[in-house]
């Protein structure tokens, strides 16, 4: 099984020109993937696309056929023309999908640092070794307070999974398949993916990673898992974009306990400049 993951930057690369066509083309070239997990995906907002509103997630699944799309949109906001503009995370599969969940991150006030609102999208999607849930996420930059709270509710997401899944999914009475009481497979095998936005060794790092509770555990750095101690490989400050300074690693994909013996490899693109960030690739055996 194979996972793509990559903030896009709505298709604005390194050299500043918004191009869609062309981070459509360097996630083709990458290869053929499962899932397709990807961040600042734009509906309408003209300003991004010099003044003609784009709905990105409209052309992002006409260019990939026979994959069913998800989207999550963190912002949603009047367009100001009798629409509305939306900016989040869409998942792309070729693999079935059962339950989509979109949970709004916290975002606790911190006066004086700006933020947008943040999203985690979460497919279930039925893969060859049974049902994962795919978690599609990107955490706020500029507050340290906000990505700590977000981690934790990643943290609760996964907890809520595993002791779901320990209950057999039973919740209550059992009910018709087409009732919206119906009980759907919701494992507590899982993956998450996203732009971070912190780095390894730092403190929401340890944060992700550590263990949730004395009946769940952590989060596990797939990179780690695969790797051990060789240092994460950078995905943003190599392709000579305004942002950032320097060279670093922010975009990780974060497994389960049960799937860090199926962690085959992990991969990031440096060489395309279609975006400020790298694509992240996972494979699982």
């Amino acid at each position: 099984m194979k996972l793509l993951s990559w903030n896009i930057q709505w298709g604005r690369g390194a050299d500043g020109v918004v191009d869609l066509q062309r981070t459509i083309a360097a996630i083709h070239t990458l290869g053929d993937f499962d899932v397709l997990c990807l961040q600042e995906v734009s509906i309408g907002f003209a300003g991004l696309h010099d003044g003609r509103p784009v709905d990105e997630v409209a052309v992002l699944a006409a260019a990939f056929p026979g994959y069913s799309a998800h989207f999550a949109a963190g912002v949603d906001v009047p367009d100001g023309a009798g629409g509305r503009s939306c900016f989040g995370n869409l998942t792309l599969s070729r693999l079935p999908v059962g339950q989509v969940f979109r949970h709004s991150l916290p975002r606790p006030p911190e006066e004086g640092v700006p933020s947008m609102p943040r999203v985690c999208l979460e497919v279930v999607v039925d893969s060859p070794s049974g049902a994962l849930r795919v978690l599609n996420t990107h955490l706020e930059y500029y507050s340290r307070i906000q990505r700590m709270t977000q981690i934790a509710a990643l943290h609760t997401l996964q907890c809520d999974a595993v002791r779901l899944a320990n209950m057999g999914g039973q919740t209550g009475r059992e009910c018709a398949p087409d009732s919206p009481f119906a009980v759907w497979p919701r494992p507590a095998s899982a993956l998450v993916c996203g732009d971070f936005n912190c780095e390894p060794g730092s403190p929401e790092f340890y944060r992700m990673t550590a263990p949730i509770s004395a009946d769940v555990s952590g989060w596990e750095d797939a990179w780690r898992a695969c790797y051990g101690d060789i240092p994460h490989l950078s995905t943003v400050g190599l392709s000579g974009a305004e942002w950032p300074d320097r060279a670093y690693c922010c975009d990780f994909f974060f497994v389960s306990a049960d799937l860090v013996d199926r962690v085959d490899s992990v991969a990031v693109d440096q060489a395309t400049a279609a975006s400020d960030h790298q694509p992240v690739v996972l494979t699982l055996q």
